[in-house]
């Protein structure tokens, strides 16, 4: 079972910053990529940003420029955390963020999700 704890998340204004964190307890060998996913009520869950063990980062249009996803792999190997920061928020950025992790297992790619942490941007 793969743990992951994610904090960071809360109130903003238009144009503030914060900054997610999300540590997962999985061996940094089976990991291929860590990331970020949000979804607000009704409406389906999107890509924010991922990274590759090699770190290699994508993101979503909506966010390029703005956010960056970095992670801090564990010197022993088991628990490796990412970060997002988000600066220029804005409204459009409220929403519950998730962090993923996709890793490898004996029996294919499995997908590992947080709990979710709320953001909400204030105009």
């Amino acid at each position: 079972q793969v743990q992951l704890v994610e904090s960071g998340g809360g109130l903003v204004q238009a144009g503030g910053s914060l900054r997610l964190s999300c540590a997962a307890s999985v061996s940094i060998f089976s990991i291929n990529t860590m990331g970020w996913y949000r979804r607000a009520p009704g409406k389906q869950r999107e890509l924010v940003a991922t990274i590759t063990s090699r770190g290699t980062a994508t993101y979503a249009d909506s966010v390029k420029g703005r956010f960056t996803i970095s992670r801090d792999n564990a010197r022993d190997n088991v628990k490796n955390t990412v970060y997002l920061q988000m600066n220029t928020l804005n409204a459009e950025d409220t929403d519950v963020y998730y962090c993923n992790v996709e890793r490898s297992t004996p029996w294919g790619k499995r997908n590992d999700w947080g709990q979710g942490t709320q953001v909400t941007v204030s105009s």
